[in-house]
Order: C-alpha cells, then sequence, then structure tokens
C-alpha cells in the first residue's frame, strides 16, 4: 500500500499469512536473539524487561507451559494497534503473535519514542540474519497517524485483530470491519489496585522496605501510572495503623526523588487533585510528600472507578476485611498487586464471590509483568487455531 502517511520502522509490505505451529524453534529462537541483543539497553529499563521476558529460559519454559503446538496453528495474518503511552507494549504484542505462529503487522506507537528504534532496530538486525529468513516476510512495523482508510487496509486482509487502547479508540477501531472468519481480542480500559497489609509493613526492616518502595515505583512512577496494571486504589488490610502508612509511603517518596516530574505534568496532577477534592464528598483528607506523592484518604469505595490517578497521585482506603471490596468490583477490574497478604486469601475472596473483575493476583512489583496470559486471556492460544485430530473406529 503506498500512503505517504504510512512508515514501515521494520519490513516493507504486506507480511505473507503462512502459519507456523505455535512456539516453533525457529519463533523461539529469533525471541532469544532478540533478547541478547536487548539487554544491552541498560538505559531503558522497559526494554530490558521485555528483554528479560524473550531470554531463552523463559520462552522454553512458556513453550512447556502452554505449548500444545502438535494441534495448533496460527490463525494466518494477526493486526496489533498498540497504544502511544506505553513504549514498550508494541514489543510485547509482536512477541505473542511470533509465539502464536501468526505473521504479524504491529502499529507501533506515533510517538517518536526511543525504545521503539531500539526494539525495531535489533529486530531489522536478526532479519537480516541467514538462520531467520523465513521469518522476514512475516513481520512487519509500521507508524502511522490515525487513518482509518490505513486501518481498513490491513484490518481487511487479517485473520486477528489485536486492539490495545482506551475504550473510546477500541469502539473506533470496531467500526472498521475485519474478514468473517477473522477474530478480535481488545484490551480496552482497566482498573487496577495494591492491596498492602498493614502488620507485614511495620515488620519490614530498612533493606526489605526500600526493595517494596523500588517493586511499588516500578509498578507506577515507571509509567506516569498510564498502565491499566499500574495501581490507582491502595487498599490498607488491617486495623488503621498511621504508621504503617507513614513509613511506607516516606519510603516511596525517597524512591521517587529521582522521578523526573515535568512541570506540565505536575499542573496536570495538581488540578486533577483538585477536581477530586470539588466532586468526591467521602475524601477525609489528602497528604503531600514533597509535590512527588499526593495521597487521598477515602471515606467509602463508591464509584472508585473513577478515581485514577497519574504522576503519583494515589487514592487509600483500609478496612479490616479484604471483603470490603467485593461489592465494587466489576468486569472493568484488571490487576491486584500485593505486599504481606495471604495469596490464597485474595483467590478466595475473587473466586468466592464470584466477582466478574480481577484477572491478575501478584506481587507488588510485577504488575507491568505482561505475558502471554493477560486480562483473562491466553493471547497466544487465541491467535492460533485447534486442529481437532479424530482416528478411525477401532484403531488407537
Amino acid at each position: 500500500m503506498k500512503k505517504d502517511n504510512l512508515t514501515y520502522l521494520v519490513g516493507g509490505s504486506m507480511p505473507e499469512p503462512r502459519p507456523t505451529v505455535p512456539y516453533a524453534d525457529e519463533a523461539c529462537s529469533f525471541l532469544g536473539g532478540l533478547s541478547d541483543l536487548l539487554m544491552r539497553q541498560r538505559s531503558m529499563p522497559d526494554v530490558v524487561s521485555f528483554a528479560f521476558f524473550c531470554r531463552r529460559a523463559n520462552i522454553a519454559r512458556l513453550k512447556r507451559e502452554f505449548g500444545d503446538s502438535e494441534r495448533r496453528l496460527g490463525r494466518g495474518l494477526a493486526f496489533h494497534i498498540t497504544p502511544s503511552n506505553i513504549p514498550i507494549n508494541f514489543a510485547f504484542s509482536l512477541a505473542f503473535g511470533i509465539l502464536s505462529g501468526c505473521a504479524n503487522v504491529v502499529r507501533a506507537p506515533t510517538k517518536p519514542w526511543p525504545q521503539v528504534d531500539a526494539v525495531c532496530r535489533a529486530v531489522r538486525e536478526l532479519l537480516d540474519r541467514p538462520e531467520f529468513a523465513l521469518m522476514k516476510g512475516r513481520v512487519a512495523v509500521v507508524r502511522y497517524e490515525r487513518d482509518d482508510e490505513i486501518t481498513g487496509y490491513f484490518s481487511g486482509s487479517c485473520d486477528a485483530r489485536i486492539i490495545w487502547g482506551g475504550d473510546a479508540s477500541v469502539r473506533s477501531i470496531r467500526g472498521i470491519p475485519i474478514p468473517p472468519r477473522a477474530v478480535e481480542i481488545t484490551f480496552a480500559d482497566r482498573y487496577s489496585l495494591c492491596v498492602l497489609d498493614e502488620r507485614a509493613i511495620l515488620d519490614l526492616d530498612e533493606a526489605g522496605l526500600e526493595r517494596l518502595a523500588d517493586d511499588f515505583y516500578n509498578d507506577t512512577y515507571l509509567v506516569d501510572q498510564n498502565a491499566c496494571s499500574s495501581p490507582n486504589l491502595i487498599f490498607w488490610l488491617g486495623r488503621g495503623a498511621p504508621e504503617a502508612r507513614e513509613k511506607f509511603w516516606g519510603a516511596v517518596h525517597e524512591r521517587a526523588k529521582k522521578y523526573d516530574l515535568q512541570a506540565v505534568h505536575a499542573m496536570d496532577k495538581y488540578s486533577l487533585l483538585c477536581d477530586y477534592l470539588i466532586r468526591r464528598p467521602d475524601v477525609e483528607g489528602v497528604s503531600f510528600h514533597d509535590n512527588i506523592v499526593y495521597r487521598v484518604k477515602l471515606a467509602s469505595l463508591r464509584d472508585i472507578e473513577s478515581c485514577r490517578g497519574r504522576f503519583g497521585l494515589f487514592f487509600e482506603y483500609g478496612a479490616a476485611d479484604i471483603g470490603e471490596l467485593a461489592p465494587h468490583v466489576t468486569k472493568r477490574w484488571q490487576t491486584l498487586t500485593y505486599y504481606g497478604a495471604d495469596r490464597d486469601m485474595l483467590v478466595r475472596f475473587v473466586s468466592e464471590n464470584s466477582l466478574s473483575g480481577i484477572d491478575r493476583i501478584v506481587p507488588v512489583g510485577c504488575a507491568l509483568d505482561i505475558g502471554v496470559l493477560w486480562d483473562g486471556f491466553d493471547i497466544v492460544r487465541t491467535l492460533s487455531r485447534i486442529l481437532e485430530v479424530r482416528y478411525a473406529v477401532g484403531r488407537k
């Protein structure tokens, strides 16, 4: 397709939709090689995190746990539309498509992120190697401003479409048709929280507290709280121990002093806080740790999904029983990170209350650890098709 608005960052044309089995050896080797190249990008923690996901040992583990390759084939051509505010998301989506056995067209963020350049440069280097000749015609990364004609071109040829974005973006793109047999996965707006046990925080020594603060920082500040899996609500489990909260937030504040809070983002955060104070009569108080951490203490959980922080704005609520959350959990809830709380208790909370939301329960520090299981989907299996095989009657 020739259009001035369309740029190929990897490849130069529509990939050939020749499906392979999921977790094929060449696909696994390709991602392992990508990991080797990207591990050098020490100045970009999110790129290194992606490289860590792609390392050979992890891909081998995924193949053992989720393979089923003898009964599956990729669906054909997968078209990925990825968000602009999380620069490394496009790389994960591409990796999932490669593992599924699909050929892939990935729309990268329109903003010129250095992370996008680094990943695309490494992908191009690998595709030029003789051992990955078969992969070369199966991968394309494109960049273009919003353009329904271009989106329609790729959508009309795909066998699977993956949409990452807000609700409005998903609704808009869904208006562009895909072939009748094509499948679609959408990752829209979600809400996430963090459960902290007061007693466990009080029992932490200095080294443990620093590790927890660093993990929390990575879940939140590292992406300006833009990720759907970054917690907005901090649910304190206990009897109401202010010293636990001050201990935790003091450590987070110390860790976040290195956060690059730009002036425009500081104003956005302050304006957002003022808006919440006007709209919510259940705000019991606000605490500030310089301009880095804003804490809004809530007296209720009503309309909690509307409480979304950015750039270090968090909402707090405390209770002795996690069950207080149950009436408020909807399909929009995604990730529950935790520290000190019993994991099995949290699993029972979701299952015994038959909750329609909360798809992930992971320790603090793992909120952004995207994997083949996301938003309740096994992405690789969804992007591949099942081969039904039966034997003739009387034969084993």
